[in-house]
């Protein structure tokens, strides 16, 4: 393995220094950021938009309902038809008209109309549905007899408190962070796998075709040689992601100080909903509680984790891509073997969706985390949950040992295939450059 350091070094030189990463590595932060701002400002715009709706109320019910908000004023309309009326929105160019016309309780509920130049916004029609059907509903409880105020206090509010056998507490927004954690990371190795095993694919059928892979052969051993560009590949992987990790932090900022554009400032509907739900206090107690569990998470084991399985998963699937590459001659004849490759990706990732949420210490999850080519994703989404460290070392050695194993079957491919040349591999072929 005397050789190793060079190969990786010319591989990882070779990468940093192509026109196109470094353009790419440069310009997927700006346009990142572009996207972000420009989503953003048009949010910003689209949340500034004042709007004025008039409100022609009949049945007089209603006369308290409409409240103004910061986006939204509300104009009652009084001693007018519903002609004037419509000709008085046009006029001032308001938003909509809201018609409410007189009668019963079932009269008014199906007689509501909405007036407006444009096709309204769905956040405004739920928002004027539900304050219609609560105060319709309001007024159908006292038209029967009942007290209002003793159905509000007869509500219960009812939550589970969930806690170990040992006293630890923990809540149902604790689950939704180890979840959360473990897809963050699977979704991370399938997206680094894809990316950068689909290069080390290419330099192979690269350097292949352009016959160089024939002088370097004569003085490197072909697993070296694999070895070496699987290690430098990501080396330089590795160091586009820190690029665009310090760029977009740079720019984040830029934008901050000098533009005066904060990314995290910027609000939206839906936002407004969920500070209304921070409000409560029900899920303040929540969120407390969610902290003081994350607190608690076993942190130093998941990263240290985090790290083997997705160096691990890495390496097994990045040395198939190299393999598939010295296979073929060309990206076009790649398809016929990149489906057994990415169906155990896409299964593990599906497993790891459908079944660790549910059941994380179920049969089906515990089988998957031990399978070597789905263990790197299914394992990562169930280590947050508590799995015992001795199933997290033995699915950690079966990996490693699979990884091997697919080296030297790679390698055997590798030093033939490279230098095939004007033939198509077949699953026959290869089977049988295996036993040369």
């Amino acid at each position: 393995m005397n050789h190793l350091s060079l190969i990786i070094k010319r591989e990882y030189l070779t990468k940093i220094k192509n026109k196109s990463f470094i353009i790419m590595t440069f310009l997927s932060p700006l346009i990142m950021i572009a996207l972000i701002s420009v989503v953003a400002y048009l949010s910003q715009l689209n949340n500034d938009k004042k709007r004025t709706i008039s409100i022609l109320d009949e049945s007089g019910l209603f006369s308290e309902t409409f409240k103004n908000t910061g986006n939204t004023t509300y104009n009652y309309i009084s001693n007018s038809t519903v002609r004037e009326a419509k000709a008085f929105v046009k006029e001032k160019e308001q938003y909509g008209l809201l018609y409410i016309s007189n009668g019963d309780l079932e009269t008014v509920s199906k007689s509501v109309r909405f007036y407006s130049e444009d096709s309204p916004s769905l956040t405004i029609m739920s928002g004027l549905e539900n304050k219609i059907e609560r105060k319709l509903r309001e007024e159908k409880l006292i038209s029967n007899g009942l007290d209002i105020k003793q159905i509000e206090n007869s509500r219960v509010n009812v939550s589970v408190a969930q806690e170990s056998f040992e006293g630890q507490k923990s809540s149902k927004i604790d689950n939704i962070l180890k979840l959360a954690f473990g897809g963050i990371a699977g979704y991370l190795l399938f997206m680094f796998i894809i990316i950068y095993g689909n290069m080390i694919m290419r330099s192979v059928i690269e350097e292949k075709t352009s016959r160089i892979i024939e002088v370097i052969i004569s003085s490197v051993k072909p697993i070296q040689l694999m070895m070496g560009k699987i290690i430098g590949t990501s080396l330089a992987g590795v160091t586009q992601f820190a690029i665009w990790i310090i760029l977009l932090g740079v720019l984040s900022t830029i934008l901050s100080i000098v533009f005066n554009i904060d990314l995290m400032s910027v609000q939206t509907p839906q936002q407004e909903v969920v500070q209304q739900a921070m409000d409560n206090p029900v899920l303040q107690d929540e969120i407390t509680l969610a902290l003081q569990s994350f607190q608690n998470l076993p942190l130093a084991n998941l990263i240290i984790a985090f790290l083997l399985f997705f160096i691990g998963g890495y390496l097994l699937y990045s040395s198939l891509y190299a393999a598939v590459g010295a296979a073929v001659d060309n990206e076009t004849d790649t398809q016929q073997f990149m489906l057994p490759i990415l169906m155990p990706l896409i299964l593990a990732v599906y497993v790891g969706v459908f079944t660790v949420i549910d059941d994380p210490h179920g049969t089906v999850s515990t089988i998957f985390s031990f399978v070597p080519f789905t263990s790197p994703v299914v394992m990562l989404m169930r280590i947050p949950f508590g799995v015992p460290i001795w199933q997290q070392i033995v699915s950690l050695i079966i990996l490693i040992g699979t990884f091997t194993s697919t080296v030297w079957f790679a390698a055997k491919i590798y030093r033939v295939g490279i230098l095939m040349y004007g033939k198509k591999a077949s699953y026959k072929e290869l089977f049988k450059w295996l036993k040369y």
